[in-house]
């Protein structure tokens, strides 16, 4: 491995630009991001970790460069970009490119496929295949602040310095169990841009607690809901800054009709209703384009007994493929099944193959 240590932190346009030439030849392309969120609804792109068995660089978007070439180069047709736990780290690069990558590998897809736990991070999963320790004193950096010390550099350069040697191991691992195509379609189906998409008519589904509510209270949550969903994208605020989940059921269940009765809401900030009052009350009084928000009904007697017979099902298919249960399916996948859920993800691709034939079996029998 001979990778090219400088400059480590690309700060210049002259220095990108040499380093999108000499990714042209390259075909795999390790990528992992930094960015900071607490105080904004977007993710803001702070660095970008950039690795091949070649070369090593962090990019620093906060300098004023124009990313368009590496964008391009990054997303080029025939160019699979190496990531771990790519779904956060691709709502970025779509937010800031436009579009999603070509072809994508994802290391903790493949690592559960194999018998790894499967939510394993990045560093233990190094540790794992490779024997490497990797320093965790720089987990909450602030990657917006500048300058970046060597040491903080380094921590971020690790993210993509092992990923090319992780993938290969875990490659090898995949061909001899026949499960390679499991994890190219496994990735691939992280590269669906709706996964990415934040539409306001559905943002009552992250609301905690609604199903606490009935009726047209139910019905108001999804107008609030809605309404902070756009405003909290307007200006750029995170949701629960706008109003939190426990705002938005009071307001809901009180369903004021102006702002004096929504003053007399528990536990709004005399602030909210002044600045917002009006618009919260015609959100609560409003409904949202849909079908009603309708609770599917619980698992009877024999729905319960089925699903107990077949996660006894999935736990024996796991075991028999060295995974975890989880890997192959959930428990909202077990309870699509027995409704005879058409999308249900156990009887596509290569979940069928793994375990949704041998569950269906369970389930007839």
């Amino acid at each position: 491995m001979n990778q090219t240590r400088e400059p480590l932190l690309i700060a210049l346009q002259a220095d990108l630009d040499a380093l999108v030439a000499r990714l042209e030849p390259a075909t795999l392309i390790a990528l992992d991001t930094e960015f900071v969120r607490e105080s904004t609804y977007y993710a803001r792109l702070c660095l970008l970790q950039i690795g091949t068995d070649d070369l090593l660089a962090c990019v620093d978007p906060l300098n004023g460069l124009d990313l368009g070439a590496l964008w391009e180069r990054l997303l080029a047709p025939g160019t699979t970009l190496l990531m771990h736990s790519a779904r956060q780290d691709l709502e970025l690069v779509l937010a800031h490119a436009g579009r999603l990558p070509a072809a994508l590998l994802d290391t903790q897809v493949a690592a559960g496929l194999l018998g790894h736990p499967p939510q394993v991070g990045y560093a233990g999963l190094v540790e794992r295949l490779i024997g490497v320790a990797l320093a965790k004193g720089h987990t909450r950096t602030d990657w917006s602040r500048r300058p970046l010390d060597a040491a903080q550099l380094e921590y971020a350069i690790d993210d993509v310095r092992y990923l090319p040697e992780a993938w290969r191991r875990l490659e090898a691992g995949l061909v001899e169990t026949g499960r390679l195509a499991w994890a190219h379609e496994e990735s691939a189906a992280l590269l669906d841009p709706t996964l990415y998409e934040n539409p306001p008519e559905l943002a009552w589904q992250r609301v905690k607690g609604l199903r606490r509510l009935q009726g047209d209270a139910r019905e108001a949550a999804r107008a609030l809901a809605a309404w902070r969903e756009r405003t909290a994208e307007q200006f750029d605020r995170p949701r629960q800054w706008v109003l939190s989940d426990a705002q938005l059921l009071a307001i809901a269940g009180a369903r004021p009709r102006d702002t004096a009765a929504l003053a007399n809401v528990a536990g709004l900030p005399p602030g909210l209703v002044r600045r917002r009052g009006r618009e919260l009350v015609e959100a609560a009084n409003s409904s949202v384009a849909g079908d009603p928000i309708v609770d599917p009904p619980p698992p009877d007697d024999r729905d319960r007994a089925l699903l107990k017979r077949l996660g006894e099902c999935l736990k024996k298919r796991a075991e028999a493929l060295g995974v975890d249960p989880q890997v192959l399916a959930t428990r909202a996948d077990l309870v699509a099944l027995v409704r005879g859920d058409g999308h249900c993800r156990l009887l596509t691709g290569w979940r069928r193959e793994a375990a949704g034939a041998a569950l269906l079996d369970a389930k007839d029998s």
